[in-house]
């Protein structure tokens, strides 16, 4: 008598999962539409996002950098590359007369030896301002100023404005005082013809090297900066004589103040 081996024949079940293989179920699908809508958003923020990451990486990388490096500022760049003259010729701090040095923070920002890069009080009352449609003063401080010549470009907006407080800010940590004030007085713009920094300005106003300065030249000096493009030292208005008289005096009576970028910390005045 033959028996037949039994054959395996496939299950009902089995045939059935075959059959369904191909077959998406809801739960599959809302996850698939989910994964494309990221991929889609990805594409679009991408390369805004890289920028973002890029721009945000230059001062983080820059600033350790410029302990050491001298750097070149913004608007110096922007005239080398349209073809217009530059004059910088970097110089010590030590090598600058500590008149224009006191000079300079009594004029400009005469809590800089004691803020961490920002003055909060003026920062905070140029915010009420700004919200309740009053002029603004500005209230940046020298590092601020730093900070926007360094990575940001010039005119009024309260995006730049926003942006230089973080970066005052990280300046402040990463860079003892003396050497921003340093790089403040070789970067900023002192003539209306690509003069920039103190020894440029001194040789064009007064013919002068920086540490050859007296009160007179000095305060002149300091109060040309806010625009150096209209007022001119070497022949002062009224106004200007007026001004600079009052910033020397004000330096000559609370020049301690500036002392943290004297050398050994004192300034000889």
């Amino acid at each position: 008598m033959v028996r037949h081996r039994a054959t395996s024949s496939p299950l009902v079940g089995e045939g059935a999962l075959r059959a369904d293989e191909g077959v998406a179920t809801p739960a599959t699908a809302r996850h698939e539409v989910s994964m494309a809508r990221r991929k889609t958003i990805w594409r679009f923020l991408r390369l805004p996002l890289t920028v973002l990451a890029i721009l945000v990486a230059i001062p983080l990388v820059l600033t350790p950098v410029y302990l050491v490096v001298q750097p070149v500022s913004v608007p110096m760049l922007t005239r080398m590359l349209t073809g217009q003259p530059v004059t910088r010729t970097w110089r010590d701090i030590d090598a600058v007369s500590d008149r224009l040095k006191a000079a300079v923070i009594l004029s400009e920002d005469g809590q800089f030896c004691r803020h961490w890069g920002i003055d909060v009080a003026a920062l905070r009352q140029e915010v009420d301002n700004y919200l309740s449609g009053r002029e603004a003063r500005g209230a940046s401080t020298l590092t601020m100023q730093v900070a926007r010549n360094l990575f940001l470009w010039n005119g009024q907006s309260p995006v730049r404005k926003a942006l230089e407080v973080p970066l005052a800010a990280y300046i402040d940590l990463v860079m003892p005082k003396k050497r921003i004030m340093e790089i403040y007085l070789n970067i900023a713009e002192w003539g209306p013809d690509g003069e920039f920094g103190i020894a440029a300005g001194s040789a064009r106003a007064f013919g002068r090297e920086p540490q050859n300065l007296d009160w007179p030249t000095a305060s002149l000096l300091a109060v040309t900066l806010p625009n150096p493009i209209v007022r001119n030292p070497a022949r002062p208005n009224a106004g200007l004589l007026r001004v600079a008289g009052i910033v020397a005096d004000r330096a000559r009576q609370y020049g301690d103040r500036a002392a943290c970028v004297g050398r050994d910390g004192r300034l000889a005045l």
